[in-house]
């Protein structure tokens, strides 16, 4: 079948765009590879100053304008890294930009996007309303849409990530790529299939958003809901997207959240990258089945880094309690003088270093002459909070570990 953008086509972006925008790099990374057994190369599109891939489409497109239309301005509708890829580039272009969000839109978001000199309109609860909006402020005023990926140009700018991936490692086997619309995925698969017909393009979405998987006919209607992974709470892919990834890639995956947060969390720790949850998901992806990739060059597309600090902060905090690095110990006490101290100087003792003390008395599950203590308690692993349970224990203290289903007595 005809395709909607051509290798030429993305060889055309490549040279349109180049010197106006960051050419990322990929690194290999040695701590990933040995905890998956694939040989891991990340891909960093979340050094680019507003934070994704998301400049290389939008700069892209609006290279293609005419003069009326640059003058009379562009509307884009986005809740967040299309959002502000299209505004950073329109002022530096000197063109007018309108971009269209759900009224739920984060304020910090909202207000990235107008610091970089777009207006903001706020309109529907998602991006579905977002657009009808943005189909009527269009024609009343003259602009002209930049779809987030449902457009060749925007196809072809995000195609350019094919072109340096297969500058920097021709050797790749697999390259994963995050799915929403499907404008990334597809510019890429058109890019290295073309470069190297034997590569394997493996698409990854969110569970509760698995849109493309739906429209190829894997999987039910999406669900929808919440998601660490908002940069692709897509509900339905572009047509010109389907077209490519029915054709071009091998197949798409869905995975959970636990193994989205798991992947993010994992990104810090061992190789100090923020990533957000839609740029996570293709680690996650191998993390879930790492069977597929064991043995294989694989490059993983880290799409963007835009996580919300408070969101970063609980992620990296609920990590802690997973690797049994921060846990909760509930402690039974006589209620009597000097016997907190205790309970205290045999954790300090052990090593555990306590966060914080919630001391329970007044509940009437609780017998009149006893006191539970909940103690937070920073731990080295697992294993040393079993040595100091079983020091408490010794010591006459009846002792359960609440952040886990296990119980130490």
């Amino acid at each position: 079948m005809t395709l909607p953008v051509t290798i030429g086509d993305i060889y055309v972006a490549a040279q349109t765009i180049k010197g106006e925008l960051l050419r990322t790099p990929t690194i290999p990374s040695a701590s990933l590879s040995m905890q998956t057994g694939a040989k891991i190369f990340l891909k960093l599109e979340s050094l680019h100053p507003t934070g994704s891939f998301k400049e290389r489409g939008a700069l892209n497109k609006l290279k293609s304008l005419t003069p009326d239309q640059r003058k009379a301005g562009v509307i884009a509708m986005s809740a967040g890294n299309h959002a502000q890829g299209v505004a950073y580039h329109a002022r530096r272009l000197g063109i007018p930009a309108t971009i269209v969000m759900p009224e739920g839109t984060p304020f910090t978001k909202i207000e990235r996007t107008e610091g970089h000199g777009a207006r903001v309109v706020l309109r529907g609860a998602g991006l579905s309303e977002a657009r009808v909006a943005a189909d009527e402020i269009a024609e009343a005023e003259g602009l002209t849409l930049v779809h987030p990926y449902d457009d060749p140009f925007i196809i072809a700018g995000q195609g350019t990530i094919g072109l340096e991936l297969f500058q920097d490692f021709p050797d790749l086997d697999m390259v994963v790529v995050p799915i929403g619309g499907g404008g990334l995925i597809s510019g890429i698969a058109i890019a290295l299939k073309a470069l190297k017909p034997s590569i394997e393009i493996l698409g990854v979405e969110a569970a509760a958003y698995a849109s493309m998987r739906h429209a190829l006919g894997k999987e039910g209607t999406p669900k929808g809901g919440q998601t660490l992974a908002e940069g692709i709470a897509v509900k339905d892919p572009g047509k010109l997207t389907l077209a490519v990834c029915r054709e071009l890639v091998s197949d798409v995956v869905a995975v959970e959240e636990v193994a989205i947060e798991r992947a993010a969390a994992m990104l810090i720790e061992t190789q100090r990258l923020v990533a957000e949850g839609a740029g996570a998901t293709p680690l996650a992806a191998v993390l879930s089945d790492p069977d597929r990739f064991r043995g294989k060059r694989v490059a993983l597309i880290l799409s963007g880094g835009n996580i919300d600090a408070r969101l970063l902060s609980s992620m990296l905090m609920r990590s802690l309690v997973r690797a049994g690095r921060l846990v909760r110990l509930r402690i039974e006490i006589d209620d009597a003088p000097g016997v907190l101290a205790r309970v205290t100087r045999i954790i300090g003792e052990k090593g555990g270093n306590i966060l914080e003390i919630y001391h329970q008395r007044l509940f009437q599950d609780v017998p009149l002459k006893l006191a539970e203590v909940d103690a937070v308690v920073e731990t080295r692993n697992p294993d040393h909070v079993a040595e100091i349970s079983a020091a408490l224990i010794a010591a006459g203290f009846k002792t359960h570990l609440m952040s886990s289903s296990a119980a130490t007595e």
